[in-house]
């Protein structure tokens, strides 16, 4: 179960924070959504922010269309 916790995070991470222009403001806003989900589903914290944090830095890496420059 937490496995899928996890994704279901990381899965909003990316598309949140797709929406910012730069990696460094996609990767702070990564990791404050991931930090923010890991609190409210009872999991670490510091975790959930590497994860949001790692997840929106290479966002326009995996997905570019989703990342776009907008």
């Amino acid at each position: 179960m937490r496995i899928v916790t996890l994704s279901l995070a990381l899965a909003s991470c990316v598309g949140l924070a797709a929406c910012e222009g730069s990696d460094l403001e996609r990767g702070v806003l990564g990791a404050g959504i991931g930090a923010a989900g890991a609190a409210a589903t009872n999991n670490d914290v510091a975790a959930g922010a590497a994860i949001g944090g790692a997840a929106g830095v290479v966002c326009d890496d995996i997905s570019p269309r989703l990342c776009a420059d907008r």
